[in-house]
This record gives C-alpha cells, sequence and structure tokens, in this order.
C-alpha cells in the first residue's frame, strides 16, 4: 500500500503522519479482500447452509472495512469527530466477524484465515481509535 507516500504528497498534511491510522487503513483494506474471498469460499462450500451467517458477516465486514479505509484515508489529514466511531463499528464488525469465523476454522482453512486478518483488523482499529486526539 501507499498509504504514507500518499499522504507525504497531500498539499495540506503538515507534520508527522499518524502512523496507528495509517496501519489501521492498510488493514482494513486487507480485511476486506479476505473477508470477500472467505464469503465466496463459503458459498462454495458443500454445507453452505451451516455458513450462511458466516458469509453474511464476511459481507458486512467486507464493507465496513472498506468504508472504514476509504474515510480514515480521507480524514488523515484533518481528523473528524465521526472517525472515532466509524473506527469503533469497524471493530466490533471484525470481532463479530472473527467470532464466527472461529466456529468454522477448523473444518474451513478459509475461514481460519479470516478470522485471523479479522483479529489484526479489529486491533488496527482499536490502536488508531487511542492515537485519535479528541
Amino acid at each position: 500500500m501507499h498509504v504514507k507516500q500518499l499522504i507525504g504528497k497531500h498539499p495540506g498534511f503538515k507534520g508527522e503522519a499518524n502512523a496507528a491510522l495509517i496501519r489501521c487503513i492498510e488493514e482494513c483494506y486487507d480485511c476486506a479482500q479476505a473477508c470477500a474471498s472467505c464469503a465466496d469460499a463459503s458459498l462454495a462450500e458443500d454445507d453452505v447452509k451451516m455458513l450462511a451467517r458466516c458469509v453474511r458477516l464476511n459481507l458486512d465486514c467486507t464493507d465496513m472495512c472498506a468504508a472504514t479505509g476509504a474515510i480514515a484515508t480521507r480524514h488523515l489529514v484533518s481528523e473528524s469527530p465521526i472517525l472515532r466511531e466509524i473506527l469503533v463499528a469497524c471493530a466490533l464488525a471484525c470481532q463479530r466477524c472473527e467470532e464466527e469465523c472461529l466456529k468454522h476454522a477448523s473444518h474451513h482453512a478459509h475461514c481460519r484465515v479470516c478470522a485471523e486478518v479479522c483479529a489484526s483488523c479489529r486491533k488496527a482499529c482499536e490502536a488508531a481509535i487511542a492515537s485519535i486526539v479528541v
């Protein structure tokens, strides 16, 4: 990803970039891709009915992470009051998806990987939340 490189080129950027927020943006986009992939893999499984909740949470997490990554990117230069709430919601979506994927991880490797990626993204969101000055 080129988030750090691009933020330094922004005409409104002054000072040091928020490293935790940059990491969070990168983790969000990675998580969005992993969740979309896990949902697709789940739909190809023989026991797809057992994975219906997992697919829904994968897709919710995909959308939340993609939106959070985009919104956080726009607020690297000037943090908005809504950024914290979006990061909290994203962390929650990741947590729910992680928990559901863990239920299927012993039978489906894609769920195991997705749970790991969701956990990483959740932690990155939590670190970004802690880094935001109110």
